[in-house]
């Protein structure tokens, strides 16, 4: 349903975006992840027809996303975009915010529809508030709802949950993709965070040096990184004789052709991460239990 057709896009002399081309079905959800300046941001930017292309094409069915040029107002009804700014109106209530853009002339169903999604986003408490006494968190949440509230084909979402606090972050994010889901709302997300992405997301695209270098499902990609930067975003790594392993996959054993020293033990709740020195390299593995500093273990690969 959307069909990014061999997308480039400059900011002056600054190349951006270098040939980006994928496609998302209707219901779809695909995450975008990259480092910092490698264009994820810019890319829902675009997307959403905010700026306009140095070449290619968007359409979201048959329908063409163009940009300033050709539009007055930026954006369609079919598509919301919630960015890392919040345009809310601050001195209004947390429901008149989400109910600003709903039909008055059905105003019972309009009230439910603002009910449903203020429980969604889990601000039942704060349903009368001004929006300008609210948190950082809260104001995303509310951007979530509002965006939401015309049900759009088509969600783009930058950093969706990033400034909420991590008592709310995973049952919010649960109930967030989980209504997407259940109305057939494409979600288009750009995010550092992998927990937005296992669990989650359909398809996971990987942009670096301004371009997608890969495009699969999120599990094919953590059991198989096909570079450092896809298995540093998942979690701690080690590179091995060429080969990429996670933290968990090293296991200690009585004895192996893998001795290291260990050099600090971090508390993780069910685990520890282990530091250790492998032939002048840092190495991190996990283990049950803490190991003193200087410990000789060693260690096995779990492929």
């Amino acid at each position: 349903m959307l069909n990014v057709q061999e997308l480039h896009f400059s900011y002056g002399r600054t190349s951006v975006l270098k040939d980006v081309s994928f496609k998302a079905e209707q219901g779809e959800n695909i995450a975008i992840i990259g480092e910092s300046g490698s264009g994820k941001s810019t890319l829902l930017k675009v997307l959403y027809g905010e700026y306009d292309l140095d070449e290619g094409h968007i359409f979201w069915k048959d329908t063409e996303v163009l940009g300033p040029k050709y539009n007055l107002v930026i954006g369609y009804d079919f598509m919301k975009y919630v960015a890392q700014e919040f345009d809310l109106m601050p001195y209004t209530s947390v429901e008149e915010n989400i109910s600003k853009h709903l039909s008055r002339f059905f105003p019972e169903e309009a009230e439910q529809r603002v009910t449903e999604l203020i429980a969604v986003v889990e601000l039942e408490a704060f349903a009368k508030t001004k929006v300008k006494t609210l948190s950082g968190g809260q104001k995303q949440r509310v951007a979530l709802a509002r965006a939401l509230a015309k049900q759009p084909e088509i969600l783009l979402l930058d950093e969706p949950f990033s400034h909420i606090d991590n008592f709310k972050k995973q049952s919010l994010r649960r109930k967030v993709f989980k209504y997407l889901k259940e109305n057939n709302i494409t979600c288009i997300v750009a995010t550092h965070d992998k927990e937005d992405v296992l669990g989650f997301a359909d398809r996971m695209i990987v942009l670096h040096d301004n371009a997608i270098i890969a495009n699969e499902h999120p599990k094919a990609l953590f059991e198989h990184p096909k570079s450092e930067l896809i298995a540093a975003f998942f979690g701690e790594f080690n590179v091995i004789d060429s080969n990429i392993y996670y933290a968990h996959q090293l296991k200690i054993v009585a004895e192996s052709n893998i001795k290291v020293t260990v050099s600090n033990s971090y508390y993780k709740g069910d685990y520890y991460l282990i530091e250790a020195n492998l032939n002048g390299n840092t190495i991190f593995f996990k283990h049950d239990n803490s190991l003193d500093i200087r410990d000789t273990v060693y260690l096995e690969i779990d492929k």
